[in-house]
């Protein structure tokens, strides 16, 4: 019998998720950065600077954050499994019960419910468990150093783009031009981000560039507001 297979994206949701949010918060908090200090009227030598800094510290923050929050996720699946495979020991019956009555409740009917639990449990029981009692799954599962990679590279990417326009464009149209180009960034991502995950592209690109222009505008005020001189 040939096996009909189909392409998902629920397996892209992990490295997704962290490759979206670091390149996102890259662009973003280096562009508002350097529009900060630029609005506070900072020389060029401490604008690049400052990206620099916020390049390095901001990858491995969004490294090490992933990596514990992702982590911690991990350790509560793993704490999940244990005790699962624990109850599967000593209350096999009780267990079969359970997950019958996960599959009734799904629309089966009794009977068959219990015999998909049969078979099932007789296959892996303990993987029928995690995937349908605790939404446990292979492709949903947490993987700490994937995050922290993917959060940590994605964000360097990110924040490299107004860093590097803010090395090549003259000082006094600075401001405009990490502006633009970071909001046109952005809005790239969301298109990117939305096609990629299988959602719709205008609202997904309208969410990140409305976001962002947000963002901007008020570091940028600030930056104004209590800026020195020229």
């Amino acid at each position: 019998m040939a096996l009909h297979r189909e392409m998902h994206r629920t397996d892209r949701v992990g490295w997704l998720r962290a490759a979206v949010l670091g390149a996102n918060d890259g662009i973003l908090s280096t562009a508002s950065l350097i529009l900060g200090i630029a609005s506070a009227h900072g020389n060029h030598q401490a604008i690049l600077v400052a990206g620099i800094a916020a390049l390095t510290a901001g990858a491995m923050s969004m490294a090490a954050g992933e990596y514990v929050s992702v982590h911690s996720q991990a350790d509560t699946e793993k704490a999940d499994l244990a005790r699962e495979r624990k109850e599967l020991e000593t209350d096999n019956v009780g267990e079969h019960e359970e997950l019958a009555a996960i599959y009734a409740s799904r629309g089966l009917s009794p009977s068959l419910a219990k015999q998909v639990a049969t078979q099932l449990m007789s296959h892996d029981a303990l993987q029928a468990h995690a995937r349908d009692e605790l939404g446990i799954s292979e492709a949903l599962a947490a993987r700490p150093l994937q995050a922290a990679l993917f959060s940590a590279a994605s964000f360097a990417a990110g924040s490299a783009l107004p860093l590097l326009i803010a090395l090549l464009v003259p000082l006094h149209f600075l401001i405009v031009a990490v502006s633009a180009n970071s909001l046109l960034l952005l809005a790239l991502l969301g298109a990117l981000a939305a096609h990629t995950g299988g959602a719709r592209i205008l609202p997904g690109t309208l969410r990140v560039t409305l976001g962002g222009a947000l963002a901007m505008a008020v570091t940028t005020g600030i930056g104004a507001l209590f800026g020195v001189n020229p």
